[in-house]
């Protein structure tokens, strides 16, 4: 019962720290590759096709 209490209690403050550190540093959350926005100008995007990021809609 200690070993989970220890690994329980390690991850919590593992999330913890994590949500700590991303509070301070005040940045939006990215994608690793950047999406729409590293793409070079008329560019398609590899997954759905579109070329501008105007053309992408919400529902």
């Amino acid at each position: 019962m200690i070993e989970f209490l220890t690994v329980l209690s390690l991850v919590t403050i593992s999330f913890a720290a994590l949500a700590i550190g991303v509070i301070f540093k005040n940045k939006p959350i990215t994608g690793s590759c950047g999406g729409m926005a590293n793409l070079e100008d008329g560019a398609p995007c590899k997954i759905c096709g579109r070329t501008t990021i105007g053309d992408c809609e919400t529902n």
